[in-house]
């Protein structure tokens, strides 16, 4: 797992800021979770991203393996990104915390390979690269596609506008500001009302994938 955290150090620097806002993200609602816990208010709604247990995988090794193995362009990360964001303001009971982010993850690459890349893996594979099965591969994807309605197009300025959030976050993470105060989130942090357009982009392969389970 070590080594894989390592890798990101040679992964695009999307992929580096992603699993760490993705992290956050995480951390925040997971804190949110306990609190409402205590406070007796009722748990998050029912939904097939959420594992019965956590997953001894770290996001940062979660995503490190995704950039190792699943082969996709750079520009893929920021599509996820955007579909992330666009499934969480449509279904807004549920949250990327450490029972959902590693599915939500997977699921969110799979969407974007197969929209903006011209050759990808096929579902055996990235079920194999994200430790799931392959039916469940299949279940997450569909849920995922009418989680977002189906809305894959992304506009250049939607990617642009993205883009400049992931790169503020790369410049918070360079200069190590100490741990922000502010309360814990719901949802993946940001969102504008997205244009629709279409992208797209080409892929690179990757080396063998070993087995790994997170359910």
């Amino acid at each position: 797992m070590l080594a894989e955290e390592e890798d990101l150090a040679d992964m695009p620097r999307v992929v580096g800021v992603l699993s760490a806002l993705l992290e956050r993200v995480t951390e925040r609602n997971d804190a949110a979770a306990e609190l409402e816990l205590e406070l007796a208010v009722a748990p998050a709604a029912a939904s097939p991203f959420r594992a019965t247990t956590k997953p001894d995988i770290s996001v940062r090794a979660y995503m490190a393996r995704i950039a190792r193995f699943a082969g996709c362009s750079p520009a893929c990360y920021v599509v996820a990104y955007i579909y992330l964001d666009r499934l969480l303001r449509r279904r807004r009971a549920h949250s990327v915390d450490s029972y959902s982010v590693h599915r939500l993850l997977i699921t969110a690459v799979l969407a974007a390979v197969k929209f903006m890349d011209d050759i990808c893996y096929n579902n055996a594979y990235f079920a194999k690269v994200g430790g799931v099965s392959l039916p469940e591969m299949n279940y997450l994807e569909v849920d995922f596609l009418f989680g977002v309605g189906f809305d894959l197009n992304v506009s250049p300025e939607t990617f642009g506008h993205y883009c400049a959030v992931l790169q503020s976050e790369m410049l918070c993470l360079e200069l190590e500001p100490p741990p922000s105060p502010a309360p814990a989130r719901l949802h993946c942090f940001l969102a504008e009302d997205d244009a629709t357009g279409s992208g797209g982009s080409s892929s690179s392969s990757s080396g063998s994938c070993t087995a790994l389970s997170i359910s």
